[in-house]
């Protein structure tokens, strides 16, 4: 996906109504105040890895750039302390908690006239899994 389309799939998604069940979209996961968009996948073959780690991580920072020249420019948020608080017993809300143990650190935005926030991370915690590209639009405020 292009960041023409990725730009398009979180405005998109910043207007849509929120699924009353948890599921799937046609854009990932979503439930009850959020959505999940996987907005673009590297490999997840060890050989390639590296690469579209570095790849993917290039295509989130081109999104970040129009996004902070649109929302004003935010530092990266860190998950860690997500998921001891919910290690610790604590209910982190989703999306959060499930972007938490997917992301070690995000871009967050309040998406202004929207009501909504926008999270924009690198998916690449499980060596197992393909590297992916998600941007998060949440009414949930980060915990």
């Amino acid at each position: 996906m292009n960041i023409a389309r990725c730009l398009e799939t979180i405005d998109r998604l910043c207007l849509r109504p929120f699924p009353v069940e948890h599921g799937w979209s046609d854009v990932g996961r979503a439930g009850p105040g959020y959505f999940m968009a996987e907005l673009l996948a590297g490999e997840g073959e060890p050989a390639a890895r590296e690469q579209a780690a570095e790849d993917v991580d290039a295509h989130k920072e081109a999104v970040a750039q129009v996004l902070h020249r649109r929302w004003g420019p935010v530092r990266p948020w860190g998950t860690l302390t997500l998921r001891v608080r919910g290690l610790r017993g604590e209910e982190i809300p989703e999306p959060w908690g499930s972007l938490s143990h997917l992301v070690d650190e995000a871009y967050v935005w309040e998406a202004d006239g929207t009501g909504r926030w926008v999270a924009l991370g690198v998916a690449d915690r499980d060596p197992s899994d393909a590297i992916r590209l998600l941007a998060v639009v949440t009414e949930t405020d980060p915990p």
